[in-house]
Order: structure tokens, then C-alpha cells, then sequence
């Protein structure tokens, strides 16, 4: 444990990572309880997953199993995925609509407040057995979190002292959510994707302005992010916790001298590919601003989205410290005609685990998983920007990772030093 006592900036020229926060068991297990269950607000779910009273999701928040339900009254509530008697698993099924949750082990049944109505047994059998006299079922309800909801996006925290909802995001990412959610929403599915990597390198990722158009051809080489074509913003919100990277269009379009100088040397830029159906591409303005890109990355466990007609969010839900999953659940709004829920459809195409723009992030977290395993006392670097966290005006910068980081040591009290 020694790691978590030592300074994670040991140079001038930029903010280092050791590389055993990817992989040591101590890391994963200090997550858990200081982030994931710590004064944190986590993403459980969008309230059109749950349009009706007695519907149910099963989720979980870092790896602990909960449950996301609207009870009878209409109130979205959040409970521990745990029967409060032997610790079974009380709910198995992703997804349904329920009066009642009712333990398969020993039937014991909780209404959807979470309250203990049903002991099969409790008074005994012909006079025999059942439990004490001073037995109530007032004691044993489900272990419940706090729930707050923006724009119908719901959030939880097993914090009773955790900030706000709204002071926890901030105004921008705020303002954000209410850009997107701006009215009702329609579900469209979602994807699974079983990544072999740690889910801190997906954290970096998402928060990583730069990389787009550097490790994704169709994003570089069709022009849906290119540094010399679009113009971009990275910033974060006051604690910097949250990072948010919005593009669009330059008012004057780039030449291919600029491309060909800029690109010469990167392999995702590729002016010899073409595109058989083009309509992948093809869309509309949706939002006056202009913004044709959002990745907002919100701390711990979600990433929202807007990738041209593309909507989603995206889930991160850990297993270990070299495995995780993202649950991308897409959507459109409820409104859309024809026409648009056709184009949100063909759109898809381009996120997601095989997705046109998104496939190869999943490889770049198992690829230095796979290197940095045997490696755990050496360091990243992250200087891109100058090394700070700090919000710019620009995309070429590594601010918004150190900011992430930055805000890891403080909730598992790990000593970080700015890099100078």
C-alpha cells in the first residue's frame, strides 16, 4: 500500500500516472468504497427506461448491484440489489414491471417504497419455529440510496452528505444536460461491450480531446472531427471532476494543403477511402448553437453524447481492475418523424462496440492494459497543453485526464502534485 502514499508528479515536464493503478487490486478495491460509494453521484438511468409504476431496472454503480424503480405513487427510487435477509440477489432481470420484489431464496417480499410486507413463516408452522416476538419488519426494508433526477436522467449516491445534484455537476454540464434533454425522449436500445482493460483508461479516453482525430480514420478521414476542419472546446467544471469537448464547423472551411501538412504523417488520414453508402453521413441540424459534437464525460460512470444525430449515453460498470463493460443506451426524441428516426438508426451504425468511430477505443484501453500489467512502477505522462488542468479554447490537450486524476487522489486521499 506503500503507492498510496507517494506523489503522482515526479517531473517538470508533465502530470505521471504510475501504471499500477490500472491493474493492483488495492486500487480497485479503494474505488469502490471511496468513489463508487463514496460522495459521488453515479448515472443509474434515464426515466423513459421506466415510463410506468412498478418498473424496474437492475444496474449497478461501480460493481455493486441496485435496482431503479417507479413506485406506485410515481416516485423514482433506488434500493441495494440485496434481500435484507441472507444477502441473495433480489432482482435477476434487467428490466420488467413489478408489484411487488420478491426474494427467490426465502420469498421474502418488499413493496416498491422498499418496505418489508411478506416473511413467509414468520409466525411458524403448527405452533413450531418462526421468528422471535421481537422480530419487525419496520427493521428490514431495502437498503435505499438518495435518487435525484435532471431532465430525466437519474443519478444516485449512497452519500446521505453528499452536495446537491446540480452543485455536484455545475452550470455548464447542467446546461448541457438540459440542451440535450430538451424535451421527451424515445429509447432506441442499447449495446454491451465487455472490455479487458481497467476502466480508468475508458475515464482518460472519453477525456481526451485530441486523440479523435489522430486513432479514429472515419471520424479524421470523413470529417466528422478533424482539427483543421472543426473548431473545439475543452472544458471542465469548477472542481473538475467533469470534463466537457464540444466542435463545430470552422466558419471557413480548411484546404488540402492544411490537411496534407497537418496529417502527412498520420495513418487515420486516409484521403484514398470512400464511402459506398454516404447516407451514414447524411443528417440535420438539430440544435442552433452548431455544435455538431459533444463528449461529455461526467464523474464516475457516465459519458453523454452527441455525435452529429447520434444521442446516447454511456455507462461504465466495473467488474475488476482488467475488466468492465459500457452499456450504451441510445435514443432519439419522441417527436422525431420518420425521416429522423431513420437517420438516428443509420447513424448508430457509427458508435458503439463495432461502431464506424467507436470500435477502436476499446482496442486502445486493452492495449495498454496488455502492456502496462508487468509494468506497474513506471508512469504515464500527460503534458499535452502544458500539463495542467485547466479549461482551453482549443482540443490539443491531455487538461481534462489530469483533472480526472487530480480528483482521484482527492477521493481515495492519494497525495498529487501539480506539475510545475
Amino acid at each position: 500500500m506503500d503507492q498510496f502514499k507517494k506523489p503522482w508528479t515526479a517531473s517538470p515536464d508533465g502530470y505521471r500516472v504510475p501504471y499500477a493503478v490500472f491493474t493492483d487490486q488495492a486500487y480497485y478495491d479503494q474505488e469502490q468504497e471511496h468513489i463508487f460509494r463514496g460522495e459521488t453521484w453515479s448515472f443509474v438511468g434515464l426515466e423513459a427506461e421506466l415510463p410506468n409504476k412498478g418498473d424496474f431496472k437492475s444496474t449497478t454503480i461501480g460493481d455493486t448491484p441496485v435496482i431503479v424503480t417507479r413506485d406506485q405513487t410515481g416516485q423514482l427510487r433506488v434500493f441495494k440489489n440485496l434481500c435484507m435477509h441472507r444477502g441473495a440477489l433480489l432482482v435477476r432481470e434487467p428490466r420488467g414491471n413489478v408489484k411487488s420484489f420478491d426474494c427467490v431464496y426465502h420469498q421474502w417480499s418488499f413493496d416498491l417504497t422498499g418496505a418489508l410486507r411478506g416473511v413467509p413463516m414468520r409466525r411458524g408452522v403448527r405452533g413450531d419455529g418462526g421468528m422471535p416476538a421481537a422480530f419487525d419488519m419496520v427493521n428490514f426494508g431495502l437498503d435505499a440510496l438518495r435518487v435525484e433526477s435532471l431532465n430525466g436522467v437519474i443519478f444516485a449516491s449512497f452519500s446521505r452528505t453528499v452536495e446537491s445534484l446540480a452543485s455536484y455537476l455545475g452550470a455548464e454540464i447542467v446546461e448541457t444536460i438540459q440542451r440535450i434533454f430538451n424535451r421527451p425522449i424515445r429509447i432506441m436500445g442499447d449495446y454491451h461491450q465487455y472490455i479487458h482493460g481497467n476502466w480508468k483508461l475508458y475515464a482518460e479516453n472519453t477525456r481526451d480531446p485530441y486523440h479523435g482525430s489522430l486513432l479514429h480514420l472515419f471520424h479524421n478521414t470523413f470529417g466528422i472531427y478533424r482539427a483543421t476542419t472543426q473548431s473545439g472546446v475543452s472544458h471542465m467544471d469548477a472542481t473538475k471532476r467533469h470534463s466537457l469537448l464540444k466542435v463545430k464547423p470552422y466558419a471557413a472551411t480548411s484546404n488540402e494543403s492544411d490537411d496534407n501538412e497537418v496529417y502527412k504523417d498520420v495513418r487515420s488520414y486516409n484521403t484514398e477511402f470512400h464511402l459506398q453508402d454516404a447516407s451514414v453521413l447524411a443528417g440535420r441540424k438539430e440544435f442552433d448553437d452548431g455544435v455538431t459534437l459533444i463528449i461529455n464525460a461526467i464523474f464516475p460512470n457516465l459519458l453523454l453524447q452527441q455525435i452529429a444525430n447520434t444521442l446516447a449515453v454511456r455507462q461504465s460498470v466495473t467488474y475488476a481492475p482488467d475488466a468492465f463493460e459500457i452499456v450504451w443506451t441510445l435514443f432519439g426524441y419522441a417527436d422525431d418523424d420518420e425521416e429522423m428516426q431513420m437517420i438516428r438508426m443509420k447513424q448508430a451504425n457509427l458508435i458503439g462496440p463495432a461502431g464506424l468511430i467507436s470500435m477502436e477505443d476499446g482496442e486502445a484501453v486493452e492495449i495498454v492494459q496488455d502492456a502496462v500489467v508487468r509494468d506497474g512502477k513506471m508512469t504515464s505522462i500527460l503534458a499535452m497543453g502544458g500539463g495542467h488542468s485547466c479549461n482551453t479554447e482549443h482540443m490539443i490537450t491531455e487538461g481534462p485526464i489530469i483533472g480526472f486524476w487530480e480528483n482521484y487522489c482527492r477521493y481515495l486521499g492519494l497525495t498529487s502534485e501539480r506539475a510545475e
